[in-house]
């Protein structure tokens, strides 16, 4: 089964894992407190955070995921994420 690409939105936060569940592990982890200072914030920073969790799922060697919004509306950050992790090469 593939690992699940979940995604956590604080209010002020943006935090993204990528978990085997049938190992019960964290593969990939990253937020956009690990972005570099004076990144972009936001929608676009939310898509570039996606972009670099994709580069770091492939040296993982993940390379398909589910998605799991954790019942946030497919819209705005959760959606920028999605999209990002999609350019940077991750298919759903």
């Amino acid at each position: 089964e593939r690992p699940r690409l979940a995604v956590f939105r604080s209010n002020q936060h943006v935090y993204v894992q990528i978990i085997d569940d049938s190992k019960h592990v964290t593969l990939v982890s990253l937020a956009d407190t690990d972005m570099p200072k004076g990144s972009k914030k936001g929608v676009a920073g939310a898509k570039e955070l996606g972009k670099s969790l994709a580069g770091k799922a492939k040296e993982a060697k993940v390379s398909k995921v589910v998605f799991d919004r954790r019942g946030y509306a497919y819209h705005g950050i959760v959606k920028a994420v999605a999209e990002g992790a999609r350019e940077g090469g991750l298919e759903f």
